[in-house]
Formats: structure tokens, C-alpha cells, sequence
């Protein structure tokens, strides 16, 4: 076991890697890193059934109770739960020199507090990416995401840089304080798509479609869009009424999903409150057109029903 690193990257290989919880996303990183050649050695869980799982996976990694992994690794990923993390932190024993990381992209490192009292370097390392249940899915995904990473040692982050290398990650230092807000964001752009999507299928529905036909329908709006903001920018790439400061095509909108669901139209008006500002920052409205925007969202809407 190496407890030491005056140049952690050279050292890498080296390391004993170990991992408290046997879930989605620990047998995706764990095969992820076996994959680029960094092998885990020990798992634990507080289900022996899944750490043994996890470890069959892995060749030469050995399932144990967690604070073996403790005991045994340089470098321990915390991969439980969110509520769980703390809990582990607090019931295991530490040493001085090892690396405790945990996996949650919006917990505080703060919680791993009681490890870095007994000599441990603390840190957070959270992919920007979902986990599904089949891991081998989600190692092929892994390749080009963001990391964050967040470590006040600077061994230990070099440690959290080299692998996000290793992986093909783009390794970001997150400051401490930004962890919850960094976690919101991927919400915007994974979570509330979902809420959405979900919406627009429910329009597709008010006149006897199904969700599949909106879905064939709107799955290809939604790559083209994404494509467009890939070229152009978020603001740059904006399609839609808003961004061309088409007030009479809001307007039939807000008149159609009244008819449909007040709260739905409700929301259409907070978003395109949003995307007026959007399209105004990057110079895509004048100022005649956002003052008839304004004006007409605070309209309240007559129903076309």
C-alpha cells in the first residue's frame, strides 16, 4: 500500500483503489477504471451480496466489510447514497495519507469531515453523467463527460486529475461552495428535459396521439437543437417565436395550452420570460420587440377552447 506521492500521476498504477458501496454508479467507474488500467482491489458494502457481485466483475478485487476497504486502500471512493455518505464517513476508521473521496455531485465535501480529522485527504469526484442499470452502457458513456473535481490536497488532486484522464474525462476543479449549484445545473440539462418533453408529449396526447408519435416526432427537433447549440451557443443556437421576437405566435400558444392546462401555460410564460432575456443578451431582439413580448405575457391569456 502507497501512502505517499511526491508525483501522484507517475504513481497512479500503483495506488490501491477501494470502493464503500457496490451501486450503479460504482461498478460503472470501478469497470471504467479496470478498463483504462487502473484496477480496484477491494469493495465493500453494507450488502455483502452486492459488494460480491461488484467484485465478480473485477478481476482480483476482493469483497470485504467497509472498513477493510479502509483499512487496506490509498484511495477509497464513497459511493453510497447521498444520505449514506456522512454515515460512513463517521463509523469507519481512517488513516493519515489516504485519499476519501465521495461520489455525490451536490454533498458537500464537508461531510467527510471525521475522515480528514484522522489524517485523510478529503475530495469530491462526481461524473456529469447518468447512470442506467446496465454499467457497461454507461462505461462507453463515460468517455468525454466533465468530472468535478474538488480536493484541498494537492496530491490528492492530482491523484482525482490523473484519473479523470485515465478515463477520458475533461477533469474540472470545483471550488468549495459550488458543489450544489453545479449539481443543479446538470438538472437543466438532463432532469427538467425530461419535464419538458413530458409536457410537449401531453399536447400530442390532448388530440389522441400517442407518446410515441410525439416522441418520433419531437426526438429529432430536440437533436437538431442540441446540434445547434453544439455550432452556435446557447443563446446563438435558440430557435422558436421568442427568439425572433414573433409576439403573434406566443400569443396563439398561450391561448391554446390555456385551453388545455392553465399551470402549463403558466410555465410556457416563465420560460419565454426567461428566453426574451436570452435572445435580447445576444442582440437578437430590439428593444420594440422585447417591450411587445413583455407586454403580451403579462397579458392575462384568452382561451381558444
Amino acid at each position: 500500500m502507497t501512502t505517499s506521492a511526491s508525483s501522484p500521476a507517475v504513481q497512479l498504477a500503483d495506488l490501491e483503489l477501494g470502493f464503500i458501496g457496490a451501486g450503479r454508479l460504482a461498478q460503472a467507474l470501478a469497470l471504467a477504471l479496470q478498463q483504462a488500467g487502473v484496477p480496484v482491489a477491494r469493495v465493500g458494502s453494507r450488502s455483502p451480496a452486492g459488494a460480491g457481485a461488484m467484485a465478480a466483475m473485477l478481476p482480483s478485487c476482493v469483497a470485504c466489510d467497509p472498513q477493510a476497504v479502509a483499512d487496506q486502500c490509498d484511495l477509497v471512493f464513497i459511493t453510497t447514497p447521498d444520505a449514506a455518505i456522512s454515515g460512513v464517513a463517521g463509523t469507519v476508521a481512517w488513516h493519515a495519507g489516504q485519499g476519501v473521496v465521495h461520489c455525490s455531485g451536490a454533498t458537500p465535501v464537508a461531510v467527510l469531515q471525521p475522515a480528514a480529522d484522522a489524517g485523510a485527504w478529503i475530495g469530491g469526484f462526481h461524473p456529469m453523467q447518468a447512470f442506467g442499470p446496465d454499467p457497461q452502457a454507461a462505461v462507453r458513456s463515460l468517455p468525454g463527460c466533465t468530472v468535478a473535481i474538488e480536493a484541498a490536497e494537492p496530491a490528492l488532486g492530482a491523484w482525482l486529475q490523473a484519473l479523470a484522464q485515465r478515463l477520458g474525462c475533461a477533469g474540472l476543479t470545483l471550488p468549495p461552495g459550488a458543489r450544489a449549484r453545479y449539481h443543479a445545473s446538470g438538472g437543466y440539462a438532463s432532469q427538467h428535459v425530461h419535464v419538458l418533453l413530458a409536457e410537449a408529449v401531453r399536447l400530442w396526447q390532448s388530440w389522441g396521439a400517442t407518446e410515441q408519435q410525439a416522441l418520433d416526432a419531437l426526438l429529432p427537433l430536440l437533436r437538431g437543437t442540441l446540434a445547434s447549440v453544439a455550432r452556435s451557443g446557447v443563446a446563438g443556437g435558440m430557435p422558436g417565436p421568442v427568439s425572433r421576437g414573433d409576439a403573434g405566435t406566443v400569443r396563439l400558444h398561450r391561448q391554446a395550452l390555456q385551453a388545455v392546462d392553465p399551470a402549463m401555460r403558466d410555465l410556457y410564460d416563465r420560460l419565454c420570460v426567461r428566453g426574451v432575456a436570452l435572445a435580447q443578451a445576444a442582440g437578437r431582439l430590439d428593444e420594440s420587440q422585447v417591450r411587445e413580448l413583455g407586454r403580451m405575457l403579462q397579458e392575462p391569456p384568452a382561451s381558444d377552447a
